[in-house]
């Protein structure tokens, strides 16, 4: 048995052979089942009370590193030592996080479907560990701006100026950990506990959960060909969000018409527009309609970006874009929440967009996406059992179901519905197909096995629901 137990001073000496005995049983000096000596040897050793050294083994038993055994002596635990569990607790949380459920993921599949991946073969990732590593070796290693990494606010303002014709000065953007934090940061600044925020029926579930977690009460707003139907929207409202470049799930962008009406709304209910601008950079077609920032004369439009589906979702990366009437207390609410985020990221992102790396990545990235986009839409048009919504950007696609038909799962794909993306009953019956987490020698097969799901429907044993 390797052990040494050496005394320093006189302090609290029960606390100083506890503290020698672990470390030398989390190091492997004392191995799992061996015996440690007697409690009078010991403390004879250390020429201590024997009191003393019993009140550190009791201590090490007490929190699983030592067993005693009835007439053989004290051990090394033989289990692996683990955290101890914290209590039960009899505390509460208030009464909407009970009634929220987390969304389930779904398990990798060979034929994957699912929305807002992007595909990560297509990144850069060399150059990116470049970048990063050079930050880690010259950056600064103190806290920052809330507000984000300086020369990144100024990388983006030019970034969303000549991509989207956004109107932002570098001290309008605020650096966010994706578009999730930006709209927690609105809502936490703009939300007061039951107030009404309207959002797109079909819409996006984390911000319809976001919004409701904040004490709002949400409002679906049917969206149709031309967008969200402004003159649906509850007169209490005074938040509204919406995805207006293109919509989210269903991938038709804002008329022009609708964004103008959307805006005198606006004004005239004195309420706030919050943009997510979901899936701007990747477009097969025509260029985007003017943003809703561009086109607002009165500071309502709060314009929310990410890099997610841009660059990868591990990276945590976005931003907002708030009217300078907004922007101090957005700061603050930064500050209080995290202060900000990583710095050597934020860093490696504005050297990624300065040195034209991010625009080169969103063309390479375009191609593909486009000949993925297209193999899916053919396949959809051909299928008279399905309504492709049409859509000419992003990352997905929506089909609804022509009446009468329904979808059962096939082994090996990966699909989500259309219901899942309605807060409102009755819900859309529709397919949503991603493809950025499917390579395209894996969609013709991908796609078979969904048509043959489709003719599966016809039986006359009830559908099972996706999972």
């Amino acid at each position: 048995m390797d052990l040494h137990v050496t005394l320093q001073g006189r302090g609290d000496l029960a606390a100083q052979v506890y503290r020698q005995l672990l470390d030398a049983i989390l190091d492997g000096r004392l191995r799992s089942g061996e015996r440690l000596p007697p409690t009078r040897d010991l403390a004879r050793r250390l020429e201590i009370s024997r009191n003393t050294v019993a009140l550190a083994y009791d201590r090490l038993v007490a929190d699983g590193f030592l067993e005693g055994r009835a007439g053989a002596g004290t051990f090394v635990s033989a289990e692996p030592v683990r955290g101890r569990a914290a209590p039960k607790g009899v505390v509460r949380p208030r009464a909407i996080w009970r009634e929220l459920d987390a969304p389930a993921r779904t398990p990798d599949a060979p034929y994957d479907f699912r929305v807002g991946a992007p595909d990560p073969r297509l990144f850069p990732m060399e150059t990116w560990r470049r970048l990063v590593a050079r930050e880690l070796r010259v950056g600064a290693a103190t806290y920052g701006d809330s507000s984000g990494y300086e020369p990144l606010r100024d990388a983006i303002s030019r970034h969303i100026g000549i991509s989207r014709s956004v109107h932002a000065a570098p001290d309008d953007v605020l650096i966010t950990n994706g578009a999730q934090q930006a709209l927690d940061l609105i809502g936490r600044v703009l939300i007061e506990p039951g107030a009404c925020v309207a959002v797109e029926e079909p819409g996006y579930p984390p911000a319809r959960l976001l919004f409701r977690s904040l004490g709002a009460r949400v409002a679906g707003v049917p969206v149709d060909a031309e967008g969200v139907d402004v003159q649906a929207i509850p007169n209490a409202a005074r938040i509204v969000y919406v995805t207006p470049s293109h919509q989210f799930p269903l991938g038709t962008p804002m008329s022009m018409a609708r964004r103008a009406a959307l805006l005198a709304w606006a004004e005239r209910r004195n309420a706030v527009v919050i943009e997510d601008d979901y899936d701007s950079e990747f477009r097969f077609g025509e260029r985007p309609l003017e943003p809703l920032q561009s086109l607002d004369r009165a500071g309502r439009v709060i314009y929310v970006g990410s890099f997610s589906k841009t660059l990868l979702p591990m990276l945590r990366l976005g931003f907002l874009v708030a009217p300078a009437s907004l922007a101090p207390a957005l700061r603050m609410a930064r500050q209080l929440s995290d202060w900000h985020g990583e710095l050597p990221a934020q860093a490696a992102l504005a050297r990624f967009i300065d040195e034209g790396l991010l625009a080169r990545h969103i063309r390479k990235a375009t191609r593909e996406y486009a000949a993925r986009h297209a193999m899916i839409a053919e396949t959809l048009h051909e299928d008279d059992r399905l309504r492709p919504v049409p859509s000419t950007a992003g990352l997905h696609l929506c089909a609804r179901l022509a009446p009468g038909v329904s979808v059962r799962p096939a082994p090996g794909l990966a699909l989500e519905r259309l219901e899942s993306y309605c807060g409102e009953t009755p819900a859309q019956q529709g397919l949503v197909l991603g493809y950025g987490a499917i390579g395209k020698d894996r969609i013709p097969e991908g796609l078979r096995l969904l048509r043959r799901s489709l003719r599966m429907a016809a039986a006359p044993e009830a559908p099972v629901p996706f999972s």
